[in-house]
């Protein structure tokens, strides 16, 4: 028997995910996923953050504007729930006109301006959305008949259209179903996407079903299960053994070497990298010193991590902007130098070493990096204790500044700004009402930041980018370590219906066109 949560399922199918494989009898067209959680946090996609949380939202909802399927470049975007757009010459105003019959699911009615309205003014408000300080420039959102929709920036906004597409503040909800749901919206929600929420079991599963409604046209498959399973080794069995068509995948060398050997598997490695990075909390003593944080930064080997994760799937990282990002400037690095660690120790009054924490989720992607991390920060007499816990609830700790160190990967919007201002703006530090993923405290590059989101030319927008990564730097706020690529491996008799290069959403994107040849 499986413990429900009333508060959260008002549905549930039974079901195992070790089980012995059955034949499947009128299931053949429901794809079987395998993600690496214990449980979901929220489907909220104002509120989705973690892999899997997000993975889900963006099978079931919708933006203005869209990433091709496949695709992570804002070059790409094209209509989605908005048919065509206009800009003013300026850049500061937008408008945007709606598809006509655009159904939400269940009976929920058809889109309108007033849910995008509503669904960008939630995205906007740090009360109600993990992604605030992404809208910090919208000045209005307003309905200006019910299928044209105008947003007014206070200020030149780079890559703006990334905003309102199909990815985290960007996804529409129904206004109808959050004010008759309230608080269990994120547990039942309602979107536009081809797979409607069905069910759930805790700690278990979710269970999509195939949206007949769907704009774009009715799904191939029938729907999706999507087990929670942990256990790298359970999924990988459940996979091999036919009980799964895809899964998430354990991002090292080795296993996706291995991987590729499996019969009818295919394994997908495709961008953005989670950029992989080492948060110095400096509101902590005595990572107050400077001296300190640098000895920090100079006692981590990266070369040595990305050995230990493997270039395919971790390539080296230089600047605080991850890789590849638009404004990444990587004229500043940390030398590893242990015997200079130490030497900085001394300086700042600490000749016989220090004591840090750090609380470190058991997910594989993330305990093992932070061993090496943890052996390498013994070298130069740091003394890292880590508190492993599962990675919901490393979610929720490493925004309560329990530790002095947070390792953290997230992939963003492709250009520097959206780094900048969510994990190096004040404004985003943890602990505010504002907070993103500013797990440093970090604040000596503000100005630059906010003058960035102003500058008239890329040019001048180029050099402050730059000037904000250098002060970042000499702050010593965080430690770049590598892009940790996305690994999936999903059975040959899946087919995604598109080309996988690219997605934002982490996961690949399961689409009307998306079939099982079973």
């Amino acid at each position: 028997m499986y413990k429900m949560d009333s508060l959260k399922i008002f549905s549930t199918i039974a079901f195992l995910t070790a089980s012995v494989a059955l034949p499947a009898l009128g299931h053949a067209e429901t794809l079987r996923v395998g993600i690496n959680t214990a449980d979901i946090s929220t489907l909220d996609p104002a509120r989705a953050t973690a892999t899997a949380d997000v993975t889900l939202v963006s099978w079931i909802f919708n933006g203005l504007v869209r990433f091709p399927p496949g695709s992570a470049d804002p070059a790409n975007i094209e209509p989605d729930l908005a048919e065509r757009w206009t800009s003013s010459p300026d850049g500061l105003v937008w408008t945007f006109t709606l598809r006509n019959g655009v159904k939400f699911h269940g009976d929920y009615g058809t889109l309108s301006a007033d849910d995008v309205v509503f669904s960008l003014t939630r995205a906007k408000d740090p009360k109600s959305s993990s992604f605030a300080s992404d809208f910090a420039s919208v000045k209005l959102i307003e309905a200006v008949d019910p299928m044209t929709v105008r947003i007014t920036l206070s200020e030149p906004v780079p890559g703006f259209l990334g905003l309102i597409a199909n990815y985290h503040g960007g996804n529409i909800i129904s206004k109808k179903a959050f004010e008759k749901l309230g608080a269990d919206f994120k547990s039942r929600p309602i979107g536009t996407g081809p797979f409607m929420f069905e069910s759930a079991v805790t700690q278990q599963a979710v269970n999509l079903k195939a949206f007949q409604g769907y704009f774009r046209g009715a799904p191939k498959l029938d729907g999706i299960r999507f087990d929670l399973i942990p256990s790298d080794s359970s999924r990988e069995l459940a996979f091999r053994s036919g009980e799964l068509d895809l899964i998430y995948g354990k991002r090292e060398q080795r296993w996706v070497d291995q991987a590729k050997a499996w019969d009818k598997a295919v394994v997908d490695i495709f961008a953005p990298g989670e950029y992989r990075t080492v948060f110095i909390n400096m509101t902590h003593p005595p990572l107050d010193n400077v001296k300190v944080r640098r000895a920090i930064a100079q006692a981590i080997n990266v070369d040595q991590i990305v050995q230990f994760v493997g270039a395919g799937v971790g390539p080296k990282g230089c600047s605080v902007v991850p890789s590849g990002y638009l404004g990444e400037d990587c004229s500043w690095t940390y030398k590893y130098d242990p015997t200079e660690s130490k030497k900085l120790l001394t300086e700042a009054g600490f000749p016989k070493g220090v004591k840090l924490t750090a609380v470190v989720s058991s997910n594989s992607s993330q305990q093992p990096i932070m061993e090496v991390i943890q052996a390498q920060l013994a070298e130069a007499g740091i003394d890292l204790q880590m508190k492993v816990v599962d990675h919901p609830t490393y979610q929720e700790q490493i925004r309560k500044d329990l530790g002095d160190l947070v390792f953290y990967g997230a992939a963003r919007y492709p250009v520097a700004d959206s780094y900048l201002s969510q994990f190096y703006h004040s404004d985003a530090s943890v602990g505010k009402p504002t907070a993103v993923t500013n797990f440093a405290h970090c604040d000596a590059a503000d100005a630059d930041i906010a003058a960035a989101r102003r500058a008239t030319s890329d040019a001048e927008r180029l050099k402050l980018w730059s000037s904000a990564q250098k002060k970042i730097h000499d702050q010593v706020c965080a430690v770049p370590l590598f892009s940790l690529m996305q690994v999936w491996v999903h059975s040959t008799a899946l087919d995604y219906g598109y080309e996988l290069k690219g997605s934002l959403n982490l996961a690949p994107p399961i689409t009307e066109k998306t079939a099982l040849k079973r």
